[in-house]
């Protein structure tokens, strides 16, 4: 065996070498092995705790921050602390989509990105649809603190 560099200009091995079964291209179609399993080497990408802790923890907070005036209407300030926990709510929820996005997970309904397809306009419609009521809704209901 030769351990150095190899001579590019060396006659190409092929069959003429004695080695029964094998093309230049490899095995042939009838010996092919079956017991061979393909393995991914990449991890699977998947959202870890400390993508998750923040985005957790901001919506918690923002729930809680504008739940808490609604329910029990601690006067004038209420209003204002219920749209800064709409807010923060918003934002951990944009956050949140983003992170999903990044490692590769789509809303339902909607191709997986760089697939080429494009997504279907009802269910575009829908989610857009959804969002307008829980903002008018949301809205409405800190309007109706003062």
């Amino acid at each position: 065996m030769e351990a150095g560099p190899h001579d590019t200009e060396q006659q190409p091995r092929d069959v003429v070498d004695g080695a029964p079964g094998l093309s230049p291209d490899g095995p042939d179609d009838q010996e092919i092995v079956t017991d061979e399993v393909e393995v991914e080497l990449r991890p699977a990408r998947k959202l870890r705790i400390w993508q998750l802790a923040p985005i957790v923890v901001l919506a918690a907070v923002g729930s809680l921050m504008f739940a808490f005036p609604l329910a029990f209407g601690t006067g004038e300030a209420g209003a204002v602390v219920a749209m800064l926990g709409l807010l923060l709510s918003c934002c951990a929820a944009g956050w949140g989509v983003m992170a999903a996005r990044r490692v590769g997970y789509t809303w339902p309904g909607l191709p997986s990105r760089g697939s080429g397809e494009r997504p279907d306009w009802r269910v575009l419609a829908l989610y857009i649809g959804v969002a307008a009521v829980a903002v008018a809704l949301a809205v409405w209901r800190v309007a109706r603190l003062r």
